[in-house]
């Protein structure tokens, strides 16, 4: 099945826009570009492009496409079904924006990414860590003070809670069994688990090193959800590939991530969101949570301002699920907000983010690339608030196949 795209300016991440181009797909990828006219089969599909600009398919690289605020008493309460087809409105909502591939750092397994990719839902091409590792007591320990385990448990999704080595060890190899692409960690206190603190670190060094090694067997990365400073400063000895959110980051451990290579995805505008819309008024740990986003509102900015200036890799991610999907293009503006061109945001979100994830195929429209492919009237350089608006980007076109249209996103074939 061929697919030509006529007529469109071509915005890749560090490059020149070129004006006037046609586009031809062969299947999922992209066979020719040239401003000259280009012989297509007789049965090709052909969309005007009626000069609008182009732009890869933009990557999300922390989000929890089956999750909706993490509240455990929706574990509790609900079947366990409504957890997974809650991935089919997040994932049309994702699409929406823009998004054509995501990072789930915890809420989607094997299934969900197998089912995206045989096209039974609409949604952005999932790299999946299933489940985070998280020791006893630590962040995202669902065991209540009441004794209940509000955690999640099905055949295929490994529990996450572990402690010392040997636990570590296994739970490790059990996830890589599961299908994870990557390994999450919670190496910090978080926001949503009570009684912690972000700026406690989490797991001791030997731990770490462990969950590390045993990754490396099969070549997969580790990421850690850290806010700590302390906690990242181990990360970094134990040789983590990420640093999720990072809020307490300072100049020194800047210098120290870009020397072992070890990016930053900060996450920044899910903390605006529950600091402007709080918590539920059932959630009786709401004012303690909404305390921990009032104190990592206060020192976000600089610190994340601080890694950027020392030239720490920063990529692209937004923690939605913990906020309401669909709204991940809004990141790009506190990526501008710390120091970043327009320009430097998009690189962030696309070809910066493939290269993190080891995807040499997505991030940039070129011969040979996938065909991940968004459409919008004007110049987003000229205008970067125009990406944060779903209803600006015109079309979508991922792995060569039409996703959505001006008329909204289009159900799956």
């Amino acid at each position: 099945m061929q697919t030509l795209i006529q007529n469109v300016n071509i915005i890749n991440p560090g490059d020149e826009i070129k004006e006037h181009q046609n586009i031809l797909i062969e299947g999922k990828y992209i066979k020719e570009i040239s401003s000259d006219k280009i012989k297509t089969k007789e049965n090709a599909k052909v969309i005007d492009g009626d000069n609008s600009h182009v732009l890869p398919g933009f990557i999300d690289c922390h989000m929890h496409i089956l999750a909706k605020g993490f509240y455990k008493e929706e574990n509790m309460a609900n079947p366990l079904a409504i957890h997974f087809y809650n991935a089919v409105p997040h994932g049309m909502q994702t699409i929406n924006a823009g998004v054509t591939t995501v990072r789930d750092c915890g809420s989607a397994d094997l299934g969900v990414k197998l089912a995206q990719q045989k096209g039974l839902f609409t949604a952005p091409k999932l790299v999946v860590s299933i489940n985070p590792l998280v020791m006893t007591g630590g962040h995202f320990d669902l065991m209540l003070p009441s004794g209940f385990d509000m955690e999640i448990m099905y055949p295929g999704f490994p529990k996450g809670r572990c402690d010392g080595p040997s636990e570590v060890l296994k739970k490790t190899r059990e996830f890589k069994r599961a299908g994870a692409d990557f390994i999450k960690v919670m190496c910090s206190g978080g926001v949503l688990t009570t009684n912690n603190s972000p700026e406690f670190s989490q797991f001791n060094l030997e731990e770490l090193k462990t969950i590390v090694e045993e990754a490396k067997t099969t070549n997969l990365k580790v990421s850690a959800h850290c806010h700590s400073l302390e906690g990242m400063n181990k990360c970094i000895d134990a040789g983590f590939s990420s640093i999720e959110h990072g809020t307490f980051i300072d100049d020194k451990t800047s210098k120290r991530m870009v020397e072992n290579n070890v990016t930053l995805v900060p996450t920044m505008l899910v903390n605006h969101y529950l600091h402007e819309n709080g918590f539920p008024p059932w959630d009786i740990y709401a004012e303690e949570k909404l305390a921990k986003i009032e104190e990592i509102i206060k020192i976000c900015k600089e610190n994340i301002k601080t890694a950027y200036e020392n030239g720490v890799n920063i990529v692209m991610g937004t923690d939605s699920g913990v906020m309401p999907h669909g709204n991940n293009l809004k990141e790009l503006l506190n990526l501008i907000d710390i120091g970043m061109t327009p320009m430097e945001a998009i690189e962030s979100a696309t070809i910066k983010s493939a290269k993190f994830m080891g995807k040499d195929d997505i991030g940039f429209i070129g011969t040979g690339k996938c065909a991940d492919i968004i459409f919008i009237e004007d110049n987003p350089l000229e205008n970067i608030e125009l990406l944060t608006k779903p209803e600006n980007i015109t079309r979508v076109v991922q792995d060569g196949r039409e996703v959505k249209n001006r008329y909204g996103v289009m159900q799956c074939m």
